[in-house]
Formats: C-alpha cells, sequence, structure tokens
C-alpha cells in the first residue's frame, strides 16, 4: 500500500477524514501492479536474452512461468501452515485445475545444484589448502603414508560419499585439473567455473542469480532480518575506467573469497549430519556501454556514485 493510502486510512481513524474510497484504492494497488511488473521485467530481461540466443521458444518460456507460478503458489500457502488443494492454487495464481494438476504432477528438475556438486567442493577445500601453502597446487592422487592427497581432499570435502576417482576424472574434464603420468594431480585453476560445462555453468548462473534475487526479494517484502543485499553504481564514465575499477573488484573479492572459503569449510567440518541450512556469498560487477549523454545530462556524471539499500 502506498504512502497516500496508509495516511489517508490513518487520518480516517483519527475521525478527521474519511478513509480513500474503494475505486480510489484500487488505482493505488494497480499503481504497484506496475512497479512489481517493471521490476520483474529487468529481472526477466537477462533471462529471455539467454533464453533467445539458446533456442528456447515461447511455449516452453510459457509452461516454465506457469510451473514456478504453482510452485510458489504452494510455498505461499505452505508459509502459512496450510496444504493447499488444486482450487486454492488455481485461484491464486489465475490458472484453470486442469493446468494445475498437470503441473503438480511434473516435478522434473534438469539442473544439478551447484551447492551440492563434490567436484565443487573437493575444489573448494584444495583451493583453500592452496593459500595456506602454493605446494600443495600438487596432489599425490591416492593417499600416502605422511601429507596430504587427491584422495583424502576429496574424502573430507564430500564426507567420503563419492569415490576419489569419479571426482578427479570429472575435475579432468572439465580442464581444472591435469592427471600426471607420475602418479599426482595437478590444480590448474583458480576457483571452480566449469567454463567447458555448459549445463554445470547454467546451473551455476540459476543459483548464483537466485539466491542474489531470494537476498533482494526478501529485504523488500520484510518481515525477517535484511540479508546483505548492496552495490554501487554509477553512469557516464569511461570504458577503460569501468575495467580497470573491475579488476580492483576481482582482487579484493579474490581476497574475500579464501577468508570466506576457511569459515564455510571450517562450518561444514564441525556441522552434524543433520544440518540442512545452505548459505551463498556473492559478488557481481557489470558495466557496458550507453548511449550518449544529452547535453543536460553531462553534468550529472560527475555526480559521486550512488550505493544501493542496504
Amino acid at each position: 500500500m502506498t504512502k497516500e493510502a496508509v495516511r489517508a486510512i490513518g487520518a480516517s481513524r483519527r475521525g478527521r477524514a474519511r478513509a480513500l474510497p474503494s475505486a480510489k484504492l484500487a488505482q493505488l494497488a494497480e499503481g504497484q501492479l506496475d512497479w512489481v511488473l517493471a521490476a520483474c521485467a529487468r529481472v526477466m530481461r537477462p533471462l529471455v536474452r539467454l533464453a533467445v540466443r539458446m533456442g528456447v521458444k515461447h511455449a516452453q518460456l510459457d509452461h516454465l512461468l506457469r510451473s514456478l507460478l504453482v510452485e510458489e503458489a504452494q510455498r505461499t500457502w505452505r508459509d502459512n501452515g496450510n496444504e493447499p488443494n488444486l482450487s486454492q492454487i488455481s485461484l491464486t495464481t489465475g490458472l484453470n485445475r486442469k493446468v494445475v494438476t498437470s503441473i503438480v504432477r511434473d516435478t522434473v528438475e534438469h539442473l544439478p545444484y551447484s551447492e551440492m556438486s563434490a567436484p565443487a567442493k573437493t575444489m573448494t577445500l584444495w583451493l583453500r589448502m592452496c593459500t595456506d601453502d602454493p605446494s600443495r597446487r600438487t596432489l599425490p592422487i591416492n593417499a600416502v603414508a605422511r601429507g596430504p592427497s587427491f584422495e583424502a581432499v576429496a574424502h573430507k570435502a564430500t564426507r567420503g560419499n563419492v569415490h576419489h576417482r569419479a571426482v578427479l576424472d570429472e575435475l579432468v574434464r572439465l580442464g581444472m585439473v591435469t592427471e600426471r603420468s607420475d602418479g599426482f594431480a595437478e590444480l590448474d585453476a583458480d576457483g571452480f567455473v566449469p567454463a567447458r560445462d555448459m549445463r554445470s555453468m547454467l546451473a551455476f548462473l540459476g543459483d548464483n542469480t537466485r539466491d542474489h534475487l531470494l537476498a533482494a526479494v526478501s529485504n523488500t517484502l520484510g518481515g525477517q532480518r535484511a540479508f546483505l543485499e548492496r552495490s554501487v553504481f554509477a553512469r557516464g564514465i569511461a570504458p577503460q575506467e569501468c575495467e580497470r575499477i573491475h579488476q580492483i573488484a576481482r582482487v579484493r573479492w579474490n581476497a574475500l573469497h579464501h577468508e570466506l572459503t576457511h569459515e564455510l569449510t571450517d562450518a561444514f567440518t564441525a556441522a552434524p549430519k543433520s544440518a540442512s541450512a545452505r548459505m551463498r556469498i556473492g559478488i557481481y560487477a557489470y558495466y557496458e556501454e550507453g548511449p550518449a549523454p544529452a547535453s543536460d545530462a553531462v553534468a550529472d556524471a560527475s555526480a559521486p556514485p550512488k550505493e544501493g539499500r542496504p
């Protein structure tokens, strides 16, 4: 509800004015709906760009959106302590019961969840070891009497749930590790970025973007303590300056990344097997050429960068 509606209703309760008529409140609600749709359009545009480039058609996106509407309607009802029936989901989403029924029965997940990846966990632990001792970028593949090995790292990272040979083969396939003929494995990457595997890259795109947006949506809706979700931005600077600042962010993130990796690994190691909470911390930077500024906007380009909401 907007500030105008709140003020009017508050004044009515104090007996100094009457509440806005229902038609006016409907207009205000419609205006808020327009804001929500505009925000959704900004968020969805990069995803639509991805979909178009990858050959996704309208019918497929339409089915996806319907499925998400049903899933989130179910979540909303359950958050309120109720298990929804088909009619309730239909009313909440605006979809007919036949469509809702077909969607509820289709629960196939086509992408892996990146936080569950055994290779990612192993790489994270191995990179942490390399931060403490750079010589550990090369490890014997099999367990040895003294010192670390790839087998030991994989066993610790996955809690013994995945054989180290399978983890090594996947990291070699992704181009992150070299298996040498002398029985050693050599780390070739500075982070788990599976650039050779489109499916894994799409999984990270989905997971990273999802959690960023979940933090922003949670902060917008309120009701719980705000998550960290801030940014700094500016318009009207040279592309070479964008890249220079981009590199500053990369360097600073590398240092913070190692510190956070230590903390998350220690927390994972100390947690009981029943622990189920997950956490993702990220950083992003993006820049692009914009339209040439109008003459009356040039003065604004020198304004200090703006910082996003806390």
